[in-house]
């Protein structure tokens, strides 16, 4: 039996969407998902009991930070992640490829992995296949990501065609080196930025390879919406329908919902979180920075449609003060909100696939929310 499995429960007849159930050792999880961040073995301010209120099925943690500190014996010793952090159900950890090309200046990429400098400290690192699959294994995380290259947009099609060959055979050696397959579930990552002849060859020799599951990498890393959603389009239908599709990296609602459509299963991202640092919030009529002046005065909710604990029971005006005045509470006032809204987000798009309305449910959001408006603001 494998480790993590993908259950097909419904395609929606108006977009193609689809709706499953991803069963892993921690339990189970309904897809479309969202999975909020714990980029250090938390998801910041918030406590692993605030997240099951809220219906997080699955969190993500980093490999990369959790390598650096504690270190990777250290959350081993403890009894895994999961225990080390009190979450009981599903985590996913990236390989750590992505922090390696997006915070070290210094990099070389060679091939039996890349040397860098440790963000922190300045120390000499060196990350390989090897080494990402020994991290997650210690760290004891449902599914693990293979060790890939995460190239920047633009890139040369020479140097995203060499980017794609080096990620697939270092996809094979994260095959060869992962020790617990019986209880971690390892997912191939499928690269090739814009270009749809490199998008498939990658493709192919992960599907090759037989994953429980398969990301999409290499979006949302500054390239138009448009040329995203033209990716998905040409990648994800080269992917097995009998196993998890994950787009990483993503987290604004016009994207969530529009992976969806794309036959996306699974997105990650650190955007709820960051932006409530700074005061910016998700609302069902669009995007709000309660830091303005104009909510000084403002007694109403971050939301009125929203009946998150912060909306029941906090004022724009009050949570305003609290992020002016550096109170931590703001932002753990604003963190739940925004959490509470994708998550609520993604329980709307799977009840709208079981109802075969999807592209109807799209359009109302993008016109409630502002999407369709000339200049509409965005994250």
């Amino acid at each position: 039996m494998a480790a993590i499995t993908y259950e097909h429960i419904k395609t929606c007849k108006q977009t193609g969407a689809r709706l499953g159930i991803v069963h892993t050792p921690h339990g189970s999880f309904e897809t479309p998902a969202f999975m909020p961040v714990g980029t250090q073995a938390s998801v910041k301010t918030m406590a692993p009991e605030e997240l099951k209120e809220m219906g997080a099925g699955i969190i993500l943690s980093n490999t990369y930070h959790l390598w650096l500190r504690p270190g990777h014996e250290i959350v081993k010793e403890a009894g895994g992640l999961h225990k080390f952090m009190n979450w009981d159900r599903p985590i996913l950890t990236d390989s750590g490829g992505f922090q390696v090309f997006s915070l070290s200046k210094f990099r070389d990429i060679k091939e039996e992995g890349v040397h860098f400098r440790n963000h922190i400290n300045g120390d000499k690192l060196f990350l390989s296949p090897e080494k990402a699959m020994e991290i997650q294994n210690a760290l004891g995380s449902d599914i693990m990501m293979a060790f890939d290259e995460c190239p920047p947009f633009p890139a040369t099609h020479e140097y995203m065609k060499a980017s794609v060959e080096r990620t697939s055979r270092w996809a094979e050696r994260c095959l060869e080196a992962h020790q617990r397959s019986g209880d971690q579930g390892l997912f191939g990552i499928v690269q090739g930025g814009e270009y749809e002849d490199l998008r498939k060859q990658s493709a192919k020799d992960l599907v090759s390879l037989d994953f429980p599951g398969y990301a999409i990498g290499g979006l949302s890393v500054g390239e138009p919406k448009d040329v995203m959603n033209r990716a998905l389009e040409f990648t994800t239908p080269l992917l097995p329908e009998n196993k998890p599709r994950y787009l990483m990296g993503v987290g604004s609602p016009d994207s969530l919902i529009d992976g969806a459509i794309r036959g996306i299963d699974m997105f990650d991202c650190v955007l709820p979180t960051r932006i409530a640092r700074n005061g910016t919030l998700m609302t069902s009529e669009g995007r709000l920075v309660v830091k303005n002046a104009k909510y000084e005065r403002d007694f109403g909710p971050l939301d009125p449609n929203c009946d998150c604990y912060a909306c029941k029971n906090y004022s724009r005006a009050y949570i305003r003060h609290l992020i002016r005045a550096g109170e931590t509470f703001g932002i753990r006032l604003t963190s739940y909100h925004n959490l509470h809204f994708l998550l609520n987000l993604m329980e709307q798009v799977r009840q709208a696939i079981r109802e075969d309305r999807l592209g109807d449910f799209r359009e109302e959001f993008f016109e409630q929310y502002g999407f369709n408006k000339p200049n509409a603001k965005n994250f």
